[in-house]
């Protein structure tokens, strides 16, 4: 007879196998609903090119957003977690769980903003960069925090030049690969901050973001990447 532990073991198995069931399902969900706008996304690839190659004279900035080249990051200067938050003038908070029950209906009564924790979705976000105007709901992203992902946030009316470079933040090796449990996206919950991270239980916030706040949230992903109740990979 199964003990109590094996029995706890089992059904959690059987959770996580049926989240990543409806996880995969969504995705090829997302990947037919673009499937149609194929041909006008290759369209307007072409159209950039041509855009870039007509424009590409020697007055072009290589480093700027538009400019052709990639995004610049400044130089990480601090790698200890407390000395680069503190020197960015962000607020780090950890904060209680509130919980991790799945419910399908929408659910609003999160303490912190961004929530770090509580009742979400069944089915989490996916990982990656979201354009503005195309973030994930609270409670399907709350389900990607309990992943152990790391989500950066930044508040509506953002510049492109700076979501250009949280974009390269992102993209910057973790792990030995690019993105890694990571996702970016513009916020949905009037967030009293201009920039976040947050992890599970886990808040850095900017009132006012500069650029030594890229080494404060590169310290609170190496920090906090994959430290939360499921690792998936």
């Amino acid at each position: 007879m199964a003990t109590r532990q094996e029995q706890k073991e089992r059904k959690r198995e059987e959770r996580l196998e049926r989240e990543r069931a409806e996880a995969q399902a969504a995705k090829r969900k997302r990947l037919v609903a673009f499937g149609g706008g194929g041909l006008l996304l290759v369209a307007a690839v072409v159209a950039v090119v041509v855009v870039l190659l007509a424009g590409g004279g020697d007055d072009a900035d290589p480093a700027g957003p538009g400019g052709g080249g990639q995004t610049a990051l400044p130089a990480r200067q601090t790698t200890g977690f407390e000395e680069a938050v503190k020197a960015s003038g962000g607020t780090y908070r950890s904060y209680p769980s509130e919980g991790r029950t799945h419910s399908e209906q929408e659910f609003t009564g999160y303490r912190t903003n961004p929530a770090t924790s509580g009742t979400h979705n069944p089915v989490p976000a996916e990982d990656g960069i979201y354009a503005p105007g195309n973030s994930p709901e609270v409670n399907a992203w709350v389900h990607t925090l309990e992943h152990g992902r790391i989500i950066l946030q930044y508040r509506r009316g953002t510049s492109p030049e700076r979501i250009a470079q949280l974009e390269a933040l992102l993209n910057e090796p973790v792990k030995g690969a690019e993105g890694y449990h990571m996702v970016l996206m513009e916020n949905t919950t009037n967030m009293p901050y201009e920039v976040a991270g947050v992890a599970w239980t886990r808040l850095l916030g900017f009132r006012t973001f500069n650029d030594r706040g890229f080494d404060a949230l590169r310290a609170f992903r190496d920090r906090f990447v994959d430290k939360a109740p499921e690792f998936i990979p």
